[in-house]
């Protein structure tokens, strides 16, 4: 390419890269939000995180628009190209990261405010600061183009998965010794869900990261990110 094109070039992957980093961070906030207007049964700031999504589609669309815009007026190739397809890629999956924020944030109205789904609620937050900073670390690395931080951050995806399986066990014990909580540990479940998503998605992004950075698939991982995409 001319001078000028790869200087053109060059300043359009910086604008997708903030656009992609403005859209994580507002991911990351949501999943904040979401886990502390759980934590303090806070209905305002859950709503919060519900209106503040549509930003976050906003991003993905302008996002997309620009990948296109770069490969057909640009013709990237090589490493520039799985840059710009990794972007296109990655921008919808943070837009379902913040999707579950959001389920998260949903749920909390339908959660009683009351002592009795305490213990449970109280072992959710650890297991979400882990999904959240997987998700800054697996974003971190594509703005740097990191590929040994994106493996770091697949192999972090058993610790949310450990948590998942614990959060589980727990709250089928809780149900099964307080029959009247069952609808309320139910919404509880679903949110561990949520949470546990998120971490495979953050895994997501930090496979693509890698292949981005070394044109190479993470060994047996091949079928992991594929599958994790089906929702």
């Amino acid at each position: 390419m001319a001078e000028h094109t790869i200087k053109a070039f060059d300043q359009e992957m910086d604008k997708l890269r903030g656009l992609i980093a403005e859209m994580g961070g507002r991911a990351e906030s949501a999943i904040e939000k979401a886990m502390l207007s759980l934590q303090r049964h806070d209905k305002a700031l859950a709503a919060e995180v519900v209106a503040d999504d549509k930003r976050i589609d906003a991003i993905e669309a302008e996002v997309e628009k620009l990948a296109i815009e770069i490969i057909a007026l640009r013709a990237p190739m090589a490493n520039d190209l799985r840059d710009v397809i990794a972007a296109l890629k990655i921008v919808g999956v943070v837009e379902r990261i913040g999707d579950y924020a959001k389920n998260i944030a949903k749920r909390v109205p339908l959660i009683a405010a009351n002592q009795r789904t305490q213990e449970p609620i109280a072992l959710l937050p650890s297991m979400g600061q882990v999904a959240t900073e997987m998700v800054q670390d697996a974003l971190n690395a594509f703005a740097a183009r990191d590929a040994d931080l994106a493996v770091a951050v697949v192999e972090r995806d058993t610790v949310v998965d450990d948590f998942y399986n614990s959060v589980f066990r727990t709250l089928v014990t809780f149900m099964v010794e307080n029959p009247k909580t069952i609808s309320e540990c139910a919404h509880l479940l679903f949110i561990a869900k949520n949470i546990e998503r998120i971490g495979d998605h953050a895994t997501n992004v930090a496979e693509m990261v890698y292949y981005a950075a070394t044109g190479q698939t993470l060994p047996d991982r091949e079928r992991g990110g594929a599958q994790s995409q089906e929702d």
